[in-house]
This record gives structure tokens, sequence and C-alpha cells, in this order.
């Protein structure tokens, strides 16, 4: 068989450092083997998706060197590689299911679902809803269709009984069918879910190997049900544990940075990046803590990764990068990597601008840059200290924004500026006083060079690390301020 391994990221965001260590594992599992690695578009959610994130996303995986053989920029023989431009093959798909019996159309409104599943809990049954819950009485679909009531094709499942799932690193999964829903395939939009569209492209794409990660594993009844449906060989399933916090949970934007983009703007090295996410949850067979790319490569054995939940700590990233940065590196090297870094025309160029009209020597641009080219900032809580704002204004300030920011889809001027003007109105500030903290937050000065642009310059992910940096300095909200914090965010008409 031959081998082919792919990686399916998301364009509606940030490129996140979980793409690239599911990227990492399929390349390498792939280039072991002698097989091929595929990069597809994920572009359906077509709210969400833009072209400056997927242009993101291949800038950031070429960066950590982990290059594909078939995709939307190098093309192949299996494309189109971006979902978007599959439309048609997911339709005919989705009505090959209908003409089979496998799938229905589904005219239930919110209203009806939500209470469907209320039934469903008060007679202490899963909340899954199954065909028998959502299928409507001919006349009734007659009626709706007539009107031109908006539905959806979802898949026919089994009301109860077990389905088992082989994966290569857990054996036998044994999964409960009462716990499956009556998946949607194609929204009510024409475009197909997630689970339609991926089914349908990894047979289409002769993806042997399907490597991602373990919050998949509840919906593999679903698409070994759509392989049956259709008559087609399902490709062997292997769900790598997920990154998580120091704390055991979920790696997630909100309590760490997650973007790729944030550890290239802080200064890590690629290959230290790539060498830390190797051993997220894998090891050499010598055990070493630094390895190369290809080294990981020659000895990769997928049966050598551990089901613990790896946990991603910049502590330990930051000495594996020191490591890098001295045993790896010839003078020369760091200085072509110091200005590949930062010192490049394409970084600086934006910022010189910015302060060129106070320079008065050459070496201003020290004390006014600085902030530019530092990762986290030494602020002390005694500079958030304004005359016109309390305490609890300046952490709301600096929480709301945060949350704010984590909404924003297009990090440009304009958009954070609309953002941010959103945000004071709705705390009945100034916008001169509101921005004062984040002066400070994002700077490390009460005043900067237009502090929106110098935002725009740094990046969504180092922006939201810095103001996060400043509200544990300044005290992070308890649980219970949180709470109230976020129903009051969640009530604001911004």
């Amino acid at each position: 068989m031959s081998v082919r391994t792919r990686v399916a990221p998301s364009p509606t965001g940030d490129p996140h450092v979980g793409t690239a260590y599911i990227a990492l594992f399929n390349m390498v599992f792939a280039r072991k083997l002698g097989g091929k690695f595929v990069l597809r578009i994920e572009d359906t959610d077509q709210v969400r998706s833009t072209d400056e994130s997927e242009s993101m996303i291949l800038e950031s995986l070429r960066w950590l060197g982990l290059n594909w053989d078939e995709g939307p920029d190098v093309g192949g023989e299996y494309g189109p590689y971006r979902q978007s431009e599959r439309s048609a093959i997911y339709q005919a798909h989705a009505q090959t299911l209908l003409d089979s019996g496998h799938a229905f159309i589904c005219y239930r409104t919110p209203e009806e679902l939500e209470a469907l599943r209320a039934a469903r809990k008060a007679d202490g049954r899963h909340t899954a809803l199954k065909p028998s819950d959502l299928m409507l009485p001919a006349a009734e679909v007659e009626k709706r269709k007539a009107a031109g009531a908006p539905y959806v094709i979802r898949m026919m499942v089994p009301e109860e009984g077990k389905c088992e799932v082989n994966d290569m690193l857990r054996g036998t999964i044994e999964l409960d069918w009462g716990q499956v829903d009556a998946q949607i395939l194609m929204k009510s939009d024409g475009m197909p879910t997630y689970h339609l569209a991926n089914v349908v492209d990894d047979h289409l794409m002769a993806i042997s190997h399907v490597i991602r990660g373990e919050e998949w594993i509840n919906s593999a009844p679903k698409h070994k049900l759509l392989y049956q449906y259709f008559g087609w060989d399902m490709p062997v399933l292997c769900h790598m544990p997920l990154l998580r916090n120091p704390d055991k949970s979920k790696l997630s934007k909100r309590k760490n940075p997650t973007s790729i983009n944030y550890y290239k703007r802080m200064g890590y090295l690629p290959e230290a990046v790539v060498n830390y996410l190797g051993r997220m949850g894998w090891s050499m067979p010598d055990e070493a803590e630094k390895f190369t790319l290809q080294a990981m490569i020659e000895h990769f054995d997928i049966q050598r990764v551990s089901l613990g939940g790896p946990v991603f700590d910049t502590t330990k990233l930051s000495w594996l990068n020191g490591l890098w940065i001295r045993e790896s590196c010839t003078p020369e090297q760091l200085a072509q990597k110091l200005r590949d870094w930062a010192f490049n025309e394409d970084y600086l160029m934006p910022v010189l601008p910015l302060i060129q009209t106070r320079l008065e020597v050459l070496s201003d641009i020290v004390k006014l840059a600085d902030f530019f080219v530092a990762g986290q900032l030494d602020i002390q809580a005694e500079q958030f200290e304004f005359g016109k704002l309390e305490a609890l204004q300046v952490r709301k300030i600096l929480q709301y924004s945060l949350w704010q920011f984590e909404a924003v889809r297009s990090w440009d001027r304009d958009t954070i500026s609309q953002s941010l003007s959103g945000l004071s109105q709705a705390l009945g500030l100034k916008m001169k006083d509101f921005m004062m903290p984040l002066f400070v937050a994002v700077s490390g000065r009460s005043a900067a060079p237009s502090i929106m642009d110098a935002m725009v310059i740094l990046g969504s992910d180092m922006t939201r690390a810095r103001l996060r940096h400043a509200l544990d300095v300044l005290g992070a909200p308890s649980k219970k301020e949180a709470k109230a914090w976020e129903k009051e965010f969640r009530a604001m008409e911004l």
C-alpha cells in the first residue's frame, strides 16, 4: 500500500501549534515509509475563513520546515486542495447518500431541536438526536418544502448498539451508538460539514493513514459508517494525544500563546520548535532531548507515541531553544538568524516610520523601538496607576480587550481600532483614558508610537500574550470575577 497522509487546517485564525504538531507527525510518518504528505485547506466555513489566515498557515509550516508534496499552492493529481473549490463533489456524494436511503433531508428548526434534546434529557436518555426524533411526517415535509423552509442533510445512524473502531495506538475502541447523533452532512448554505468533506476527500485523495488529534475519536463511528455507506475501505486511524497546558487543561489561546507566529516573533528557532513538538508524546530510541527533523524521520516509530497528554511548557521550550542557539549555531549563522528574525527589511519597514520623527541619533532606536523586538515586558503594577481610572477598571479594560481580540478575524489597524472604540464606548470611557492601560501592556510605557500600528506589527498572539502578562502582574480575575465579567462582556452591544 502506498502511504499517503494529510493535514487539513481551517484558515480561521492564527496558525495553531496544534496544527504544526499534527502536521509534523503526518509528515514524518509519510517520509519514514517513503510516502506522500498532503496539505488540504478546510475552508468550508465561509464566514470565518480568510485568505490571510491561509497564507499564514502555509508560511508558518514552511518556516518550520514541514513541507508538503501536494497542496493548494504546489498542486497535485488529486486537486483541488481547497474544500471551497470542491462543493460540487460533496453535493454529488450527499445526493448518493439520499438516493440510497443513508441520509435524509431535515427541516427541523433550532427551536424544535432544542425541545427534542430537552425531552430526551428529561427521559434520562442521551441528548444525541436520532433519525426517529428528527424525521417529520411526509405531509409536513411537503408543507415546509413548498414554503421554501431551510433544510440540512443528515446521515442515518443506528439508534443503539456498539461500534468498534480500530486505532494504531489504542487498538480496538468500543463506542456507544446511543451517543452518536444524526450528523449534519450538508448545511443549509449548501456547504458540507467536516464529517462529509473529510471522508470524501480522504477517499478521493487516496489517503492511507489519518493521523489526527484524539478529540476526533468520538466522531470515528460516523466516519466509519460513511465509509460503509459509500462502499469504500477506511484509512488506518491514529489518534494523537492532545497538547495540554501545564495545568493539564487543553492547550488554548485563552491561557497560553498558541500561534506559531508568536513563537516566531519571540525569537524561537524553527529547528527548536520542531524538535520540541517532536518530543510531545514521542521520544527517540536513545531518549535524546535534542534532535533534528531528519534524525526524527530516520528513527521514527509511531508505536513510541505515549498516550499521556503531553504538556506544552514554554519554559522547557526556551531551555531547548537555548541549546540550539549555543550548540548548533556558529556566530555567522546566529547573525543570519538575527537578521531573518527581526532585523530584516520586511519587519523594519513598518516600524521605522513610527519612530523616525523622534530620532536624533541612530542609537535612539534602542529606547524607542525596543518593545518591537522584546518578548514579555518587564512591567510593574505601579505603571498602571492612572488618575482617571480605578484599579478595577484597568483590569477590566485589559481582560475585555483580550476577549475582544480573540474574536477579531482580520488583524489590521482599522479592525483593531473599531473593536477598541466600541469597547470603550460600552464601558463609558473616553478613548484616550481607555487606551492608557493598553499602551503600558503592549509597549511597557505610558506613551509610544501609534500603539495600534504597533499591535498590527507585533501580531495578534504577541499582543494578547502581553495583555495576559499585564493581567498577571495586576492580578488576573478570580473564577468568580471572570464569570461575572464575561457575563457583562457578552451582554455588551459591540
